[in-house]
């Protein structure tokens, strides 16, 4: 019975250092330390993909110079080339080309430029069409757009993107993060680029090389699928944190010192 119960104690020992040994499964970034974070220097800006909303506005000195440039819905203008009170600017769809159909100037290849480049292009287009004294500021803002987060995460979903910038990881955050089945060193993101054509790239959370790469921040209409691990795959039956292997062997060796008490 002696050799019964060294056994079960050999068994706890194993699966503890099992369970603490799976920890380097699901750390994410666990490199930090070592990893050079200067590839991620500078801002992100998104760019514009076909099929995006584009709200675009100029402003001049004089008010009825920008008026053409300025479709409203119900073209509510006033005499003096200010949008009346209450009245919302068009936007522009972005076609399959990249394109979009601007006043005035007619097509504008805007597929694959941020918003500053647009901004700037767009500027650069309505100047022969303006006095130089008008001095126009051309703004341009995305409308938002959505990412989709699937597999082994807590909460599927499809998120609203407002903020023209999100990262893989705030995007898991919001779908309650990565069930203990999802494998974190095989991420899928499939992603459409500007001409359409469709890529799958593989991330591994717990490389903290990741913040340097060009996917750490997400594009529009991006797709997360996170995989199951082998366990869960199987349908294995694996514990879920290092508590409950406690609670387990620990009712186990109750139970072996109470067989040994009685036999005894």
């Amino acid at each position: 019975m002696n050799k019964i119960l060294s056994s079960v104690v050999l068994l706890t020992f194993v699966l503890l250092l099992g369970s603490c040994g799976g920890s380097k499964e699901v750390v994410y970034f666990q490199n930090i330390d070592g990893v050079s974070l200067e590839g991620s220097k500078g801002l992100y800006e998104a760019k514009i993909m076909p099929k995006d909303q584009l709200s675009i506005t100029v402003v001049t000195t004089d008010p009825a110079a920008a008026a053409p440039f300025n479709l409203t819905v119900g073209n509510s203008v006033g005499t003096k080339g200010q949008l009346a009170q209450g009245s919302n600017l068009q936007t522009y769809l972005v076609d399959n080309n990249g394109d979009i159909e601007f006043p005035v100037i007619g097509k504008v290849h805007v597929g694959g430029l941020t918003k500053n480049q647009c901004q700037d292009l767009i500027k650069s287009k309505i100047a022969g069409y303006l006095a130089a004294s008008e001095n126009p500021i051309v703004t341009v803002r995305m409308a938002s757009y959505q990412v989709t987060v699937l597999g082994e995460v807590s909460k599927p979903t499809v998120i609203p993107v407002t903020s023209e910038k999100m990262s893989i990881v705030e995007a898991l955050a919001q779908a309650g993060d990565l069930t203990i089945y999802g494998r974190r060193d095989n991420v899928m993101l499939l992603r459409e680029n500007p001409d359409g054509r469709k890529e799958a790239h593989r991330i591994d959370l717990r490389d903290a090389n990741l913040i340097n790469s060009p996917y750490y921040y997400l594009q529009q209409n991006d797709v997360i699928y996170v995989e199951p691990n082998k366990a869960k795959a199987s349908n294995s039956k694996i514990s879920t944190s290092t508590t409950i292997w406690f609670s387990v062997v620990s009712s186990v060796l109750s139970l072996t010192t109470l067989i040994v008490n009685l036999v005894r």
